[in-house]
């Protein structure tokens, strides 16, 4: 007879969640390799796609809420961690393994400390610790560490008692959100770095870089996407109200983003303010209407579901593509080798989705999961 409890079912994937994905990550790429003007009427979102970093840390957060609330009392702490590391791990030393030339770079351009630092801690994800050797190695991979850090702790944060009340989770969602304020509004008001402007993606300061990619920042907009799990799972919210959920949302950030995002401060878009816009849509794509159908569409969701590769490979893909000037030497010049590139990347992508990252996660847990005991 088995001594292990009853797991709970599996929960109803949200394809929808997936599908959306993919835009978000495509937007990251064009912003870290783009001119904007080449995107028209998009400019303003490419321009500004560090805004979906925020999204990313509230999916994260509901998902892990959405699949494990549940199973809340009886998680077991080393088979979740295990699961994550399964799922992070095998990509983000790959993305370290073909960055070898950013790390010649490194050695050239850092102290001997801070490149030994940095070799110390990166491949132990906790780059993110320290803010001058966030971006070491692979630019990008710094929203690891907080993302470990939020991991780590989360089986004691389902383990809490969270209200049972809709209305009380969607005002715990609002106060988490409102909670992300404190450090970036402390900022403002300090200006420890003593800019001579507000901060913008360009500016450069200590205090700055701690508030960008210091996990601390993170912490309310993850919490926001746990009560907004647990929202989700009990609350009745009908198919046709999270329809004009999401195209309201969709709407307003559009508006957002083409009219008014210029003139919101830079350090509170990159660390949530738009927690409460992202929230309801994600809400509303986690039903069945005709919009999160679109977004189910099963091209997208693959695509979505190789978003981490996308991600995490995407910057020293691009950088050594053209270190070896490889998109010129095949005749792609101006818009061209963009297309190209972008093309290498997502071919590079799906590749490591299918060949490292879904067989090795599939390897690491049976090899290393703990095996029900019988009797």
């Amino acid at each position: 007879m088995s001594t292990t409890p009853a797991r709970p079912p599996r929960r109803a994937h949200l394809p929808a969640l997936s599908g959306i994905r993919i835009f978000f990550a495509a937007s990251i790429v064009a912003f870290h390799f783009s001119d904007a003007r080449m995107w028209g009427v998009l400019a303003p979102l490419v321009s500004n796609a560090y805004v979906f970093l925020g999204c990313f840390f509230l999916l994260s957060g509901y998902i892990l809420a959405y699949n494990y609330a549940e199973r809340g009392p009886t998680l077991a702490k080393r088979q979740f961690w295990l699961a994550r590391f399964a799922r992070l791990y095998p990509v983000y030393l790959l993305a370290l393994l073909v960055s070898w030339h950013m790390l010649l770079a490194e050695f050239h351009f850092r102290s001997r400390t801070e490149f030994l630092q940095g070799v110390i801690l990166t491949p132990l994800l906790l780059q993110g610790f320290c803010p001058l050797l966030a971006t070491f190695w692979n630019t990008p991979a710094w929203t690891l560490s907080s993302e470990v850090m939020l991991y780590a702790a989360f089986p004691w944060i389902v383990r809490a008692r969270w209200p049972k009340s809709p209305l009380r989770l969607a005002l715990l969602t609002l106060f988490f959100w409102m909670l992300g304020f404190i450090v970036p509004g402390i900022y403002i008001l300090l200006n420890p770095d003593h800019l001579a402007g507000p901060a913008t993606r360009f500016s450069f300061g200590y205090w700055l870089w701690a508030l960008k990619y210091t996990p601390v920042s993170y912490i309310p907009t993850f919490l926001a996407g746990i009560s907004l799990g647990y929202l989700q799972l009990r609350a009745q919210i009908s198919d046709r109200a999270r329809l004009w959920m999401a195209l309201s949302a969709t709407i307003v950030l559009a508006a957002v983003f083409h009219w008014w995002i210029q003139f919101l401060p830079f350090v509170m878009l990159h660390t949530g303010m738009m927690t409460p816009l992202f929230a309801i849509l994600v809400l509303g794509l986690s039903g069945s209407n005709w919009y999160a159908s679109a977004l189910s569409w099963r091209p997208l969701v693959v695509l979505g579901d190789a978003s981490f590769c996308i991600y995490l490979l995407h910057f020293n893909t691009w950088n050594l593509l053209h270190l070896y000037r490889i998109p010129a030497r095949l005749g792609f010049t101006g818009l061209a080798d963009n297309w190209f590139s972008y093309a290498v990347i997502l071919a590079f992508s799906l590749a490591a989705y299918y060949l490292l990252e879904m067989p090795a996660r599939k390897w690491i847990l049976n090899r290393f999961s703990h095996r029900p005991k019988t009797s």
